[in-house]
């Protein structure tokens, strides 16, 4: 691996220009296109999608942006405006899992996933920018591989559908970065569509595309970054995909997805019978009733009581804390204050231990709502939190 220097253009702010004036800069040409992939929040359904279960994330207007050209001597030039460090240079041939390469293994990890599908990718120069906060849950690297993945797709004529698309991305994660995660966050950079939510079976990824118009209903969901980082890759993620497959062994079923809500009590009981740990019990019960809460907002969505999925949301949030021990102070900080200032309901969002929380709330109220989180967080000593407004908005495209 080779590092060369940075570019010298800047915006008036001090921020580097556009990706295209940046890929000119560094590689001394004009890019072959520019794509877009955005990250993604998630309504409800978490630590579900390893288990075969369903989803509802939307996509947000926030993007990974790259410019890219193809080259076809096997090398491979990767360049962040966002992270210090001139660029990265590889060759194709030579990738391989667990090399490290910070955060530039997520887009070579997207070349390695297509080669090793039989994919004839040669290399390409590629300058990336990105909006998607990074450690906030909200899937910055989910993102970055879906828009390299859709920009390799398109140079090389490829021919991968929007779902083909995610399952390179999540090998990516999987197998080169080495994060055992699902498929939510791909399939949700890849193929949401503005203006509503994504309603997924992670299963055989069959998707819905569910209306989410709040405004229309006087409603708004914020998204609240606490600021607080985490690191999926530490082992605390791996830790609960293990324990959620042990349940799933120690009840004979394939994944957690086959086993009914009916019949989760007296799954519980089979487990303590069976002398399982207490926490695959406790992610059992999760993961086993967020599959359930999906269902419900989606049939509160269908009915247009959009309201009423607050507490759903909440009782989201209670099983995230207490069931898969996955929140933080800051994310309960969020939920509490929130709820106590008018919230419909709010829950943390994402892999946990830091990152964001969403919160329904009236329009009419979400000033109030966003100044009492703010207060809260100002009171108990924490850095200011990120909050906005989340837009569904569209997924993975061609910008240029």
């Amino acid at each position: 691996m080779t590092q060369h220097a940075e570019p010298t253009a800047t915006t008036a702010e001090g921020h580097r220009t556009d990706p295209a004036a940046v890929f000119a800069e560094l590689y001394g040409g004009e890019p072959d296109g520019i794509w877009a992939a955005p990250g993604r929040v998630n309504l409800i359904g978490e630590y579900t999608d390893f288990n075969d279960g369903f989803v509802m994330p939307l996509a947000l207007p926030h993007t990974a942006v790259a410019a890219v050209s193809r080259r076809d001597d096997g090398v491979l030039r990767l360049y962040s405006t966002d992270v210090p460090g001139g660029v990265v240079s590889l060759r194709v041939d030579e990738l391989a899992p667990h090399s490290g390469h910070g955060w530039a293994a997520y887009p070579a990890g997207v070349l390695w996933a297509l080669r090793e599908a039989g994919h004839p990718v040669t290399g390409a120069d590629i300058a990336l920018t990105s909006t998607v906060p990074t450690g906030a849950g909200l899937s910055s690297s989910a993102a970055l591989e879906v828009v390299t993945v859709l920009a390799l797709n398109d140079l090389f004529a490829l021919g991968l559908s929007a779902a083909g698309l995610a399952v390179i991305g999540r090998r990516a994660e999987n197998d080169f970065v080495g994060v055992p995660c699902g498929i939510m966050d791909q399939m949700a950079s890849a193929c949401c569509t503005e203006g509503h939510a994504l309603h997924l079976d992670t299963r055989d990824l069959s998707l819905r595309q569910v209306p989410f118009d709040l405004a229309s209903q006087g409603l708004t969901l914020l998204v609240v970054d606490t600021r607080v980082k985490h690191a999926l890759g530490d082992g605390a993620y791996a830790e609960r995909r293990a324990g959620c497959e042990e349940g799933a062994r120690l009840l004979g079923i394939p994944t957690l997805r086959d086993l009914p809500y009916a019949g989760l009590g007296a799954a519980l009981a089979t487990l303590a019978d069976a002398g399982a740990d207490e926490s695959v019990i406790r992610y059992v019960r999760h993961v086993v009733g967020d599959n359930r809460r999906v269902e419900q907002v989606i049939a509160l969505l269908d009915a247009g009581d959009v309201r009423a999925a607050g507490p759903v949301l909440n009782e989201g949030h209670a099983s995230l804390r207490d069931d898969l021990r996955v929140s933080c102070p800051e994310l309960d900080l969020v939920v509490g204050a929130a709820n106590a200032a008018g919230a419909l309901g709010a829950r943390m969002t994402g892999g946990g231990f830091g990152g964001s929380a969403v919160v329904l709330v009236e329009e009419a109220a979400a000033g109030t709502v966003a100044e009492a989180v703010s207060e809260a967080f100002a009171a108990a000593g924490h850095t200011a939190p990120g909050i906005f407004d989340a837009i569904p908005s569209a997924g993975a495209r061609r910008l240029r």
